[in-house]
């Protein structure tokens, strides 16, 4: 026999109790989100941007993207914190705002088992948005989440997955705002949030039933207020807070980062920072980076063979930079020396030899120890390779932009000392406001004006 009300349990009105639900709580915690998300959207534009795509591979890690990258433009090299913060914030804030997100599903679970499931056909296009609006913003909090705790397990690459996963999400979530807000805006007049932030336990009442159907139709007594809810949503925010983004922020802070596998201390001495990749995990042997280890330069025709020794008799300059990673750790900044990369340019033809050719001094936005900077207008850009032999993030593309920064460097020692193997030994990439894993280590190739 056909029943004719909804099934027992959760499809039932009465199922749900909690006289903390309602349109209003809802609509506070959709506000915050409506805020974080657009935030953490834009964020993963900029990190994906940062990559240089427009390169191609390996830079493009979405070659299928079509108009999805119609916002593309070349990323700068300076300021150089810039993707640190960009990371930064992108990944903290994602991990602050798990609470809300858990917290704002729950004041709507009602209306996931809604009965019947679909009423018409307008009804179940709704139900659809809000399968692809819930599916996906699970979908893009688990895979960043599980890519930050370098325990990524789901099929395929990171880099493509969240990428669609996220314009998925966020078109569905650009429909779902446009249809709540005015709602959400009358909601959040209805009542002052100040006034409700002092009503206790005692004196918490449901919220009057509206076409919403969030308020129980038989509410249990309040043993939370929403003073307390929310309290508690903004407690659990806080703490994931004071444990993710001391990797960001560095310095002493960095010891709290019990969240971040590569935000806490590595140890000591001048190549005592953060690393993603060991050289052993991407298959470097001894005889790739011993005494037979050679760079190869090469613009057109012409090329040049040259040994670590020689590198080290070329001009060398210095400068203060961090590393940053997608994961949202960064290193504080540290002191790399070796050559520009404008000074491997020369060595085949392309511009100039630096205007101060056989000084070493420490670079910044205005040169070497304040002088102005040699300027080199025609580099193009440049394919890194490395002597990598698994794993991804084996070469790298470079845009002249970067090439012709003064701070870009082919890094041969940090911190006063030789590179260790796992920094990168014994040469590496290093350019401000660069992905890290763009900032390619054991380099054996640099190819002008040539893209894979």
């Amino acid at each position: 026999m056909r029943p004719d009300g909804p099934p027992p349990g959760p499809a039932r009105p009465e199922f749900w109790r909690s006289p903390l639900r309602g349109p209003w709580l809802t609509s506070v915690l959709g506000l915050v989100l409506l805020v974080g998300v657009t935030v953490l959207f834009v964020t993963g534009l900029f990190s994906y941007a940062a990559y240089n795509p427009g390169l191609g591979a390996p830079n493009d890690k979405t070659p299928d993207k079509g108009l999805l990258g119609f916002y593309l433009f070349p990323w700068p090299a300076g300021p150089p914190w810039l993707y640190r913060l960009n990371q930064g914030v992108h990944v903290t804030l994602g991990v602050v705002l798990v609470p809300v997100l858990l917290a704002k599903l729950w004041s709507v679970v009602p209306k996931l088992f809604a009965w019947p499931p679909l009423r018409s056909v307008g009804h179940a296009l709704e139900r659809l948005s809000l399968l692809l609006l819930v599916g996906g913003v699970f979908f893009e909090f688990a895979t960043g989440l599980l890519n930050v705790q370098l325990d990524y397990v789901f099929p395929g690459s990171f880099y493509t997955l969240h990428f669609y996963g996220a314009w998925v999400f966020i078109g569905a979530f650009v429909v779902h705002v446009a249809l709540r807000l005015p709602l959400m805006v009358r909601t959040l007049r209805s009542r002052g949030l100040r006034a409700e932030l002092r009503t206790p336990a005692r004196r918490t009442e449901p919220e009057p039933p509206d076409e919403t159907g969030l308020v129980a139709p038989d509410p249990a007594p309040a043993t939370m207020s929403r003073r307390g809810a929310l309290g508690m949503v903004g407690a659990g925010s806080f703490a994931l807070f004071a444990v993710t983004a001391g990797q960001s922020i560095g310095g002493p802070l960095r010891e709290t980062a019990l969240l971040a596998p590569r935000g806490r201390d590595p140890g000591t001495g001048p190549n005592g920072f953060q690393i993603n990749k060991t050289a052993e995990s991407r298959g470097i042997r001894a005889a790739d980076i011993g005494d037979g280890w050679r760079l190869t330069v090469r613009f057109g025709e012409r090329e040049e063979v040259l040994t670590r020794q020689r590198l080290l008799e070329l001009p060398q300059h210095s400068a203060a930079l961090p590393i940053a990673c997608v994961e949202g750790w960064s290193t504080d900044d540290q002191e790399w020396s070796g050559l520009r990369l404008t000074t491997l340019a020369a060595l085949v033809g392309i511009g100039r030899l630096d205007a101060v050719d056989g000084q070493e001094g420490r670079d910044g936005p205005d040169g070497p120890d304040g002088r102005e900077a040699p300027e080199v207008r025609d580099v193009p850009d440049v394919f890194v390779e490395s002597a990598q032999l698994a794993g991804s993030f084996r070469s790298a593309g470079l845009r002249a932009n970067q090439v012709r920064d003064p701070r870009s460097l082919l890094a041969l020692r940090v911190n006063g000392a030789d590179l260790t193997p796992d920094h990168g030994y014994p040469a590496r990439i290093i350019v401000p406001a660069n992905p890290g894993v763009n900032n390619t280590k054991w380099v054996t190739r640099l190819t002008f004006g040539a893209r894979p």
